[in-house]
């Protein structure tokens, strides 16, 4: 057989198996497959509301239940959130669903439990990787029947649909800012501010993607800089207006992939 033509057969089962994830949340690895379980929660409805990451109505900001709860090892204390991760079932050929994957984006932690030991119901132990997902999403890779399966996963970039948005809150000198539906990386791992009567300040995580200063920027247009966990920064200038108040949603520009 001709050299060539062995390398169209060697490479035909590669391309395939390249399209065979039906999920548009995400695409182009930031990290290669690795090990990991996987377990899931019946959702309903008012699970789609709240989490460690502080993204309140996953709904209304556009994750549904494309998402995750991270174990101790994974979370960050909060760094990972918003990240974007490529999820597939592997070595149960019972219960894993050929071909398929998903993409969930980190909006929970899944909470260690220390009357158990790691290996032995305690999932989301340290140093165990574990993905907590919806039975929606799990469903999508596996029957449910698998219960704790094995899986691989990979960081992805997220895309998403708009702009970065700034959620305001806080009163008088304590402003604080929830950033969400971030593309690219996904997970913004440090934040500055700036208003017409300062120059750039660092923002404080003060949990999840809930970022706070202690200051006074009534009156101000601000603008923001965020650095995500692949190094990119995206500045947004006077994305907030100067008639800006407490509770408002301000959209401004995103991650270009």
């Amino acid at each position: 057989m001709a050299p060539c033509l062995l390398l169209v057969l060697f490479l035909l089962p590669a391309l395939a198996a390249g399209h065979q994830h039906p999920s548009t949340l995400g695409s182009s690895a930031l990290s290669e497959w690795r090990s990991a379980k996987a377990s899931y929660y019946a959702a309903d409805p008012e699970d789609a509301i709240g989490g460690a990451c502080g993204f309140g109505d996953l709904g209304k900001h556009g994750y549904g239940m494309a998402t995750v709860g991270l174990s101790t090892a994974l979370f960050e204390r909060g760094a990972a959130c918003g990240g974007c991760y490529e999820v597939k079932c592997v070595d149960d050929l019972k219960y894993c669903l050929p071909g398929t994957s998903i993409v969930v984006t980190a909006t929970n932690f899944c909470a260690p439990n220390f009357g158990l030991t790691a290996d032995a119901g305690g999932v989301c132990n340290p140093p165990n990787h574990h993905f907590l997902l919806p039975i929606q999403s799990f469903e999508k890779i596996a029957l449910w029947k698998a219960g704790v399966m094995p899986i691989q996963y990979r960081r992805v970039n997220c895309l998403r649909d708009g702009g970065v948005r700034f959620a305001v809150a806080g009163r008088s000198f304590f402003l604080t800012v929830l950033i969400s539906n971030v593309g690219g990386a996904g997970d913004v791992r440090s934040v500055k501010i700036k208003g017409t009567e300062s120059g750039w300040l660092s923002m404080g995580r003060n949990w999840g993607q809930i970022w706070h200063i202690n200051s006074d920027f009534r009156g101000q247009p601000l603008s923001f800089e965020l650095t995500s966990s692949d190094g990119k920064t995206l500045t947004n200038y006077n994305v907030v207006p100067k008639e800006w108040d407490f509770g408002k949603t301000y959209t401004g520009k995103q991650f270009l992939l």
